[in-house]
């Protein structure tokens, strides 16, 4: 039986894919048009995977790597790694941290920001980062 990865919501750059395999086969396959290096054992030695395990996750035969497997293929691929991990499921190490520590605070931030369209949030991230609050 295939593992299929189930998105909620596509993240930005994404959309229109069924599954995390599907999204890393194709930006593989995108850069080796240009670069014969983004082969998949290429691609797999370099990030420390075996070259048939990173085939089974592209085919979505297997469920999703660990998070620093899926850090360290973000990088290689040149996307954002909380894309992989989003469409993975997962969230990152620092970003649960960041939750444990106010759970009731973080719960309420997401759950108000859930409808809000994207300028907005940039909006909002951009204010926060450059601590116009």
């Amino acid at each position: 039986m295939r593992w299929r990865a189930a998105p909620r919501g596509a993240p930005e750059g994404v959309i229109g894919l069924a599954s995390l395999g599907q999204f890393i086969r194709e930006r593989r396959e995108e850069l080796r048009r240009t670069d014969p290096a983004y082969s998949v054992r290429r691609v797999a030695e370099r990030v420390g995977l075996e070259p048939s395990y990173l085939s089974k996750i592209e085919r979505d035969l297997v469920p999703p790597p660990s998070e620093a497997a899926l850090v360290r293929l973000a990088g290689e691929l040149r996307v954002e790694p909380d894309v992989l991990l989003a469409m993975a499921g997962k969230v990152s190490s620092d970003l649960k941290e960041a939750i444990r520590k106010r759970p009731v605070l973080f719960g309420q931030l997401i759950r108000e920001l859930k409808d809000l369209p994207d300028h907005a949030i940039l909006r909002l991230v951009r204010e926060v980062r450059d601590g116009e609050w």
